[in-house]
């Protein structure tokens, strides 16, 4: 983007609850396809086995994908590309429940992923651009807007999937209605092109090395999040001999404390900085981890849970921030990041899985533990030279489009 781009201290408000807003509208279409899977399994005739397959394909899809928003948002200017990626994302919302059988159902999940990467990494790095140049912390409570997004959209795929609504009748009417809040959210984003003598970044390109550095931290805390989200309801009921309705409590717990921690980790992050953040948030999740290992009963484990959720909260927000501040091109460092933590959201629910086949689910969430010690050795990858702009240098600057 294009460096000499100034914006008033109220733009820059305006930008942040905008950019805030796309990301709780990306946030609902994943909540929204994710309660009627069920219903699509049904619909497409797959076995549990197909389904698993079919699952790996948004994982897939976005990963080939994701380099290839930087060039899309070179060409058209970040508002106009993120305009067009999130109305596709949220379009792309219609496609998993029309699919007629597991083929069709591979396909239209590979679209979905590759419209999600993309948005997903056009509205991160225009989160970091807004953060630079507000000069403090916002994507944490960026991530927590997500958060909040999946939350509602899951709630509404619930109440739909509660009264027998057809999945395609549900996902027509969420997908038009989040298009049009996405679009009318984008609007208010900034509206940053890049410099005329700048090089277009490569349509695909391997990550650069900045970028797999602060991946492998990102790595290490969606590791954690995944494992937790996809098997403590597992862990509690086949470990623990918890009830299914305990069980289930617990998966929700852990997701509420994942958006709160979002929610408030900015000032957080303001006050000690990324580092110490991690750091501590890192220690956290090794603790919880080590109660969820040793818990005696149900409710040791579920402190476990949510101490470790607390503990990665910030993780990826802090990841891609200091992604998008590693080097010239920020979209390209933040597809190599996301790239990164994608993969290891594919991962980590069958490498849990695999672990737990071979010997226990404890010694899986062994794993886990370690990976979260592994935040404390490797926080001092977040640190900074220091955002492009400071809310003292916008104040009272005049709006530039460059």
């Amino acid at each position: 983007m294009a460096a000499e781009t100034v914006f008033t201290t109220e733009r820059l408000r305006r930008a942040r609850y905008a950019v805030a807003a796309v990301f709780c509208v990306h946030g609902a279409v994943t909540g929204s396809f994710a309660t009627r899977i069920p219903w699509i399994q049904e619909h497409a005739d797959v076995s549990a086995g197909q389904l698993g397959l079919a699952l790996a394909f948004p994982a897939i899809g976005a990963s080939l994908a994701m380099p290839l928003a930087g060039a899309v948002s070179h060409r058209f200017g970040a508002r106009t590309a993120l305009r067009g990626l999130l109305a596709l994302w949220t379009l792309a919302l219609t496609l998993p429940s029309l699919a007629p059988n597991v083929y069709g159902l591979c396909a239209a999940l590979f679209v979905f992923g590759a419209t999600a990467g993309m948005s997903d990494v056009a509205m991160n790095a225009l989160g970091v651009e807004t953060e630079n140049r507000l000069g403090r912390s916002i994507m944490s409570s960026l991530h927590g807007m997500w958060s909040v997004g999946a939350l509602l959209g899951s709630a509404a795929g619930t109440l739909a999937a509660h009264l027998g609504g057809d999945a395609r009748i549900h996902h027509l009417i969420a997908a038009l209605v989040l298009t049009a809040l996405g679009l009318a959210a984008c609007q208010g984003v900034l509206d940053l092109h890049s410099a005329p003598e700048e090089e277009a970044p490569p349509r695909f390109a391997l990550p650069p090395k900045s970028a797999l550095v602060i991946g492998a931290i990102g790595f290490c805390g969606v590791f954690a999040e995944g494992a937790s989200l996809d098997w403590s309801a597992v862990y509690l009921k086949e470990e623990l001999g918890s009830s299914a309705g305990l069980a289930a409590a617990c998966t929700t717990a852990f997701t509420l404390t994942m958006a709160v921690a979002r929610l408030v980790g900015d000032r957080v992050v303001d006050r000690f900085g990324a580092v110490r953040t991690v750091r501590v948030g890192g220690a956290t999740a090794t603790l919880g981890g080590l109660l969820v290992v040793a818990a005696p009963h149900a409710a040791v484990a579920m402190a476990g849970f949510g101490l470790i959720g607390l503990g990665v909260a910030v993780v990826v927000p802090l990841a891609f921030a200091a992604a998008g501040r590693s080097g010239p091109n920020p979209s390209q460092a933040i597809a190599g990041v996301a790239t990164i933590t994608y993969t290891s959201g594919l991962i980590a629910p069958s490498a849990i899985g695999g672990i737990a086949d071979a010997t226990s689910l404890v010694l899986s969430f062994g794993l886990v533990t370690l990976l979260a010690f592994g935040l404390v050795l490797g926080a001092g990858v977040l640190r900074s030279a220091g955002r492009t702009k400071s809310a003292a240098a916008a104040a009272g600057a005049p709006e530039k489009v460059g």
